[in-house]
């Protein structure tokens, strides 16, 4: 008896619609799941007359495989992953294939790929985005570990993913060695945390500046849709920004909703991991500012009685010029996120000894497979994928000459809005640190030379002369 041609253990909302989407596109599957109820219902109930099969025991799950095993992970990140590895290696067998599809730190695949290697078990890590509808109908898939093993199941990954718009291409590629698949996917979420940061800050102006209501809103975001801004999160904004309230249907559901932001880390990840490769984040870092400051709600409403400072002042002026102002400044934002993104992806190409990660990634390919299924899909990213494939080694986004004049046209208006929001005391952290990462790296000096007089004087740590760079000198002084 052949077996089922894929396995995927874990039933939860993601794990049962990938699940399907494999089954849809042609391939039997074995689900396993720890509380076989959900497995139970989801071959009587979500997979009732396909090509499925459930198992109890997770000896009979593996047993019912082709070989080699094609085992797909879906759990939660951290120790449960451990443990549904140890249950699975004693039962599988040299070239057996084990992957893992949750948000897990691309550290954690590595310490599993070097684990599992004496065993001849193939493991890799797989980022998968586009949460549950994704998941079901063709998410982006970043998958990277064992290349051999990536080979064995591309057929099947190509014919589950999102297809990119333009050119029909699968959003999926081999995304290089060890833990960059992971590490590509916790990348993709930084720059998500970039965009959402981004679009909450474009609304705070409309809102408080503009004086827009939510009708007007919800037009505004679905006019930028249409055009240069067209993108998964735009579009969302669109269709939540006048949602009624369900208890209210003449207020917009979105004003009841309490100011404060989860996270489940993988934000934190990103910036953790772009100070280890010395790469800045600002718009990244922002974004996770931002929310740790959203949870700090009692401090804020303690503050907001006592602390001074200017108040929203209603918009004096052309409101038409105010709304293209905000776009183009969400606009140039946005591009120096996707910079920062792809300068990390670039910093981890490198090799160990230079202070990389050396994962043997392809540039270019990889945001095109974002151009469609993952939550930061969007239109501009067809030219981020020209900008890398006519310059592989473009050292930023910004260097581009397309960007480059992207920004060039609009930065004028990305300078009004930023100082606007500092006169009328609104917080603009992720614009602002967006335009400061770009002033900063198109200068061809900065103050720098000071910080290295008073650590030089404090910490012996020395310095360079402008004229002898690469020969460190100290200087005593304390005693000039």
């Amino acid at each position: 008896m052949s077996g089922q041609a894929f396995g995927i253990i874990g039933l939860e909302v993601m794990g049962r619609n990938i699940a399907l989407n494999i089954e849809r596109n042609g391939f039997p599957i074995a689900v396993y799941n720890r509380t076989y109820s959900k497995t139970e219902h989801f071959i009587n109930e979500l997979a009732k007359g396909k090509n499925a099969k459930g198992f109890e025991k997770i000896a009979d799950f593996v047993g019912n495989l082709e070989k080699p095993r094609r085992i797909l992970i879906m759990v939660k990140a951290g120790k449960p992953v451990d443990a549904v590895i140890e249950e699975l290696k004693p039962l599988l067998q040299p070239g057996d294939i084990v992957m893992d599809g949750g948000n897990s730190l691309f550290t954690d695949t590595e310490r599993r790929v070097a684990y599992l290697k004496p065993t001849g078990i193939k493991f890799f890590g797989m980022g998968v985005s586009g949460g549950e509808e994704g998941a079901l109908w063709g998410p982006s898939i970043m998958p990277g570990g064992d290349r051999e093993s990536y080979e064995h199941v591309r057929p099947i990954l190509e014919k589950i993913a999102a297809k990119a718009p333009s050119d029909g291409v699968p959003c999926v590629t081999y995304c290089g060695d060890g833990g960059a698949g992971h590490f590509v996917k916790m990348v993709h979420n930084g720059i998500e945390y970039g965009d959402m940061q981004l679009i909450a800050e474009a609304y705070d102006l409309l809102k408080n500046i503009g004086g827009l209501n939510n009708a007007q809103l919800k037009d505004t975001f679905a006019d930028w849709n249409t055009g240069e801004l067209q993108s998964f999160l735009i579009d969302i904004t669109e269709k939540v920004i006048n949602f009624p309230d369900p208890q209210n249907p003449k207020q917009a559901l979105v004003e009841q909703i309490r100011d404060v932001v989860g996270m489940k880390g993988t934000g934190t990840w990103t910036i953790k991991s772009a100070n280890d490769l010395i790469v800045p984040v600002p718009t990244m870092a922002a974004a996770v500012d931002s929310r740790e400051l959203s949870m700090i709600k009692d401090e804020r409403v303690a503050a907001a009685k006592s602390l001074g400072g200017p108040q929203p002042k209603p918009l004096v002026g052309d409101l038409k010029q105010f709304i293209n102002d905000v776009k183009d400044a969400l606009y140039c934002s946005k591009i120096c996120s996707y910079a920062q993104g792809m300068a990390m992806l670039a910093a981890a190409n490198k090799p160990k000894d230079k202070g990389g990660f050396d994962f043997h990634m392809t540039l270019p390919d990889l945001p095109m497979i974002w151009r469609a299924g993952c939550i930061i899909r969007a239109a501009f990213l067809e030219e981020i994928t020209k900008a890398f494939k006519s310059n592989p080694g473009l050292p930023n986004l910004l260097m581009d000459d397309n960007f480059r004049q992207m920004i060039n046209s609009r930065q004028d208006a990305w300078r009004r809005i930023v100082a606007m929001g500092i006169s009328n005391g609104i917080g603009l952290p992720a614009f602002s640190g967006s335009l400061a990462y770009y002033d900063t790296y198109r200068r061809a000096r900065l103050p720098g030379n000071l910080i290295q007089a008073q650590r030089d004087f404090f910490g012996a740590h020395t310095y360079e002369r402008t004229e002898k760079p690469g020969e460190f000198i100290h200087t005593e002084w304390s005693a000039k």
